[in-house]
């Protein structure tokens, strides 16, 4: 028996497209503190509150994307993790969602009871972000420790700006920006702004000046989801010798009042439109398997808002999901994790 396994995680899905699956699933979600950062009972009175008539409302925006085989995004994971098994030679390969099944405890238990003591843990998110990547960490490490697990874990950077993501990235988005087309927008998942702040080391440069994140020292850039997301950007369109005013950013999924980072998916899409644009690429760099924000968010809404401000065509260009070279990449970027304290 080899030794070292891997453990993949995604964000996870409702178990179905019911309204009492779906409010199971947001109720999960939405009440780790590090995806809704205040306090437990003020955190429980907001989650109460968006559970009243939100879960209709994702049930219905699930059920329009839902395949046959289940929830796009947990199909996809299944079929990377596939891809990955050949191309992971240490061990099995399992795959786990942060909320919903399977859960991490669920699949950390099957890999320990089966005699693995070393797994890498792998956060499928490019970016870090608390409410994406430590949230994984922490929950992987909260299982080790209540269930005194004898494992050693080595945990995936954040890996945004790494050669084998981007050339990936490059590689299965090329066919797609082959066609005609005025402007790509590389829309990635929204932040409220504190949560930026909070994590800035030297308290004082996050949203202090327009080129915040254009100027972040290495200290800043580590913890800064928003430069790191404009890094890839301007990484990618370079690798894809995009000229300057072909493509954009913008960040989209905003939820409640607090103020998020700009600028924000739906006002560009208006902007682009009024502007000319008549038929839009739309990439998301910050998923790397189709989801709701891909392709409910974009793909449907995002498509009848561009239409309805006058533009004629927008195209989703799918995520990186299953595609072999990202299968690659990913278990090179794997075989360089660091261990986890």
């Amino acid at each position: 028996m080899t030794d070292h396994a891997l453990l993949l995680v995604n964000l996870g899905s409702p178990a179905s497209t019911s309204v009492a699956d779906v409010r199971r699933y947001l109720n999960q979600f939405l009440m780790d503190p590090y995806v809704i950062d205040l306090p437990w009972p003020v955190r429980r009175l907001l989650v109460s509150l968006i559970l009243i008539k939100r879960p209709e409302q994702s049930a219905h925006a699930y059920a329009s994307i839902w395949w046959d085989e289940g929830s796009p995004l947990v199909v996809l994971s299944r079929r990377l993790q596939q891809q990955m098994k050949a191309q992971w030679t240490h061990g099995p390969v399992e795959l786990a969602m942060r909320y919903g099944e399977p859960s991490i405890e669920t699949s950390l238990m099957k890999l320990v009871a089966a005699g693995h003591k070393r797994i890498t843990l792998a956060p499928l998110y490019p970016q870090f972000a608390d409410s994406t990547t430590t949230t994984v960490i922490e929950e992987a490490k909260r299982v080790v420790r209540e269930k005194k697990l004898d494992v050693q874990l080595s945990v995936l950077q954040p890996f945004y700006d790494q050669s084998e993501y981007l050339d990936a990235l490059v590689a299965s988005a090329r066919p797609h920006l082959q066609q005609d087309y005025d402007h790509l927008l590389l829309s990635f998942h929204g932040l409220p702004e504190r949560h930026l702040t909070k994590l800035d080391p030297t308290g004082n440069h996050c949203f202090k000046n327009e080129n915040c994140c254009k100027n972040a020292s290495a200290a800043v850039l580590a913890t800064c989801y928003r430069a790191q997301c404009l890094r890839t950007a301007a990484l990618f369109a370079e690798r894809m010798g995009l000229p300057d005013g072909k493509w954009s950013v913008s960040f989209q999924s905003r939820l409640g009042r607090a103020k998020w980072i700009e600028p924000y998916t739906e006002a560009r899409l208006d902007e682009l439109a009024k502007s000319g644009v008549k038929k839009i690429l739309v990439m998301c760099p910050a998923f790397v398997a189709d989801c709701i924000e891909t392709l409910e968010e974009i793909g449907d809404r995002g498509k009848e808002q561009f239409r309805e401000a006058g533009g004629e065509e927008l195209v989703l260009v799918p995520c990186l999901n299953d595609d072999p070279q990202w299968a690659k990449a990913l278990a090179t970027l794997c075989e360089r994790a660091p261990l986890a304290l």
